[in-house]
This record gives structure tokens, sequence and C-alpha cells, in this order.
């Protein structure tokens, strides 16, 4: 497992890239509406902050399970965020 700064640090970029594609997508597509895009970036924020929390969590039976399991989480999250940009 990578240190949690590494942890952090992925999760900052994989959900920052998400909401630059989603506000790319608003700029592009000036016509349409953006409530869905809107959406996206509000899960996108909601889902960093909770994995952030979960990355801080203390004291911890298992660290290393428990941030391999965040950063699966953080995979699974990041695929759907993805997939939903790419349908719009």
């Amino acid at each position: 497992m990578a240190s949690v700064k590494h942890l952090k640090r992925d999760l900052n970029y994989v959900m920052g890239d998400i909401i630059e594609a989603a506000y790319i997508h608003q700029i592009a597509n000036p016509k349409e509406d953006p409530a869905k895009s809107d959406q996206i970036v509000e899960d996108a924020v909601t889902s960093f902050n909770g994995f952030i929390v979960e990355i801080n969590k203390r004291p911890m039976e298992n660290r290393g399970a428990h941030l391999q399991k965040v950063n699966k989480d953080i995979e699974v999250k990041a695929k759907e965020l993805i997939t939903r940009v790419n349908e719009l």
C-alpha cells in the first residue's frame, strides 16, 4: 500500500480531473442544461470529502487493509463518475 500522502494526492487528482471534465463539457456545450454536469461536480466533491474522512480515520485495527479498501472504493466511484461524464 502506498503512503497516505500518495493516496490523498491520487484522490485529489482523480476527482479534480472529473470536475474539470464536467466543466469543460459545460463550456463546450453552452446550450445544454448544466444540471447534469453540476450534479456530477457535486457528487465528486461529496465523494472527495467522504474519502478524506475515511483516509483520516484513527485508530484502526488494521490500517493497511482499511486503506486498501478505501483505494478500491475510490476506483469504483471514479469509474462511475467518469461513465456519467462520458454520457453527457
